[in-house]
């Protein structure tokens, strides 16, 4: 009986294993790919410690440190803060940068926040003045809300968020375009609020998300456009690729801007998983959980994105600092296709944040990019 008894345990022993391992698999799975609506991990909590007019006293970190303009928000407040100020009085522990706006709620001493790289936390009525119209794009899976802000152009740009933000992400440029008379379209996909929820429940890094961008770009010829730029980051991103690549309307597709794209998906999930503290161990499994769940495979990825494949203009944002998308394959798809694709190196910017770094310059590179594509 003593060889069958222990042969008895050692089953009982791999198969709990394995179902500690599954439940692992899971949950780093979840920790990777359900970030809807949920600040991103390199984002830490920081405290307001004083605010004068103008100004703004964070706890110091590498985030309250780093340039250029972003949002901040808590529980019930956003506001906007620009440069850290230098010839201001802090101490070994704090920062203080300029306070450009508080735009919801009050921002007081105690209060915890996290940098958003949203700037705004209202439509495009109310955050910046400007006439739009909400409207509803019939997906796969159901009616997608978004905002379009109309323009005389026949080029529209439809705007795409990425990991961690909203469809408000898109209003830092909105501005910019209808500046210059483009109508923007900003889509709220599959698992955003107010969006259909995606099947399984989870993110695909845009692997299914893409095909609302089909559903978008078929709204906007329905409504008069002759030609779009899709602006993604992040997934956001690697949709306008998976667009470009199989969309049965991709003829009218004119040009691509890439911010932060995902490009290489098992290293983000990876990322993801590791900054929601998925221990090391574990973070295969979250990789082989994430797909396994979501059906995500990597060689379509490689298929859409395969520089040879490029078939029009592509603007790329990134910059080595991305702790979330790897800026290696942007850099072999700009030195494989230098004629088609320009990349705008950021450094000093996290994962979607390449234009709050230096908006100046970001959108100089827009303005040449977009100029011969009206």
């Amino acid at each position: 009986m003593r060889p069958a008894t222990a042969t008895a345990a050692a089953v009982t022993t791999l198969l709990g294993v394995g179902a500690a391992a599954i439940a692992a698999g899971r949950y780093a799975s979840d920790a990777a790919l359900k970030a809807a609506g949920r600040p991103l991990p390199r984002d830490p909590r920081l405290t307001v410690h004083a605010t004068d007019p103008g100004h703004v006293t964070l706890t110091r970190s590498l985030a309250s440190l780093r340039p250029g303009t972003y949002g901040i928000e808590g529980p019930g407040v956003h506001a906007v803060v620009g440069p850290v100020l230098d010839r201001v009085p802090h101490s070994a522990d704090t920062v203080v940068r300029r306070l450009e706006r508080v735009e919801l709620g009050t921002l007081e001493p105690g209060v915890r926040v996290h940098f958003t790289p949203e700037l705004h936390s209202g439509d495009p009525g109310s955050a910046l003045g400007l006439d739009h119209e909400d409207a509803e794009i019939p997906g796969e899976l159901g009616a997608l809300p978004a905002w379009l802000v109309p323009g005389a152009r026949s080029t529209w740009v439809i705007a795409l968020h990425g990991i961690g933000t909203t469809r408000r992400h898109p209003l830092n440029l909105v501005p910019f375009l209808s500046r210059r008379q483009i109508p923007v379209l900003c889509l709220a996909y599959r698992g955003d609020e107010g969006a259909p929820r995606s099947p399984d429940g989870l993110g695909h890094l845009g692997d299914s998300e893409w095909r609302d961008v089909d559903a978008a770009i078929r709204y906007a010829v329905r409504k008069g456009a002759q030609h779009v730029v899709l602006l993604g980051w992040g997934p956001g991103a690697t949709m306008a690729l998976h667009a470009a690549a199989d969309s049965g309307v991709r003829d009218v597709i004119r040009g691509l801007v890439l911010d932060s794209p995902v490009l290489d998906q098992e290293a983000t999930l990876r990322n993801l998983a590791s900054a929601r503290r998925v221990p090391g161990p574990l973070l295969p499994l979250a990789v082989r959980a994430a797909q396994d769940r979501t059906g995500l495979r990597a060689d379509r990825l490689q298929e859409v994105a395969d520089p040879a494949g490029l078939r029009v203009p592509t603007l790329v944002f990134h910059g080595p600092d991305d702790t979330i998308a790897p800026w290696e394959p942007s850099l072999e798809l700009a030195a494989r296709r230098p004629e088609l694709v320009t990349l705008n190196t950021v450094r000093g910017a996290p994962h979607a944040s390449m234009w709050n770094a230096d908006p100046v310059r970001y959108e100089e590179a827009l303005r040449r990019f977009l100029t011969p594509l009206l």
